[in-house]
């Protein structure tokens, strides 16, 4: 039992770690219908562009610079 415990306790330890982060909202690129790099610098990172910026503040991606 105390070995199937550990080996239980590895596998969630691995699955945290070896997760790729999210940066994107699914919900925003929904209700958007824009891909992640229409607000992001890369489709796998956090740094958002000028369109992303505007959307973070404004909430609407009308008006907001375009790429």
């Amino acid at each position: 039992m105390k070995l199937a415990l550990s080996a239980l306790w590895l596998t969630i330890g691995l699955l945290v770690v070896a997760t790729p982060q999210s940066f994107a909202k699914p919900e925003f690129m929904k209700k958007e219908k824009k891909g992640c790099t229409y607000c992001h610098t890369t489709a796998k990172g956090p740094d958002l562009n000028a369109t992303g910026k505007y959307y973070k503040e404004k909430k609407t991606l009308d008006g907001a610079p375009k790429k």
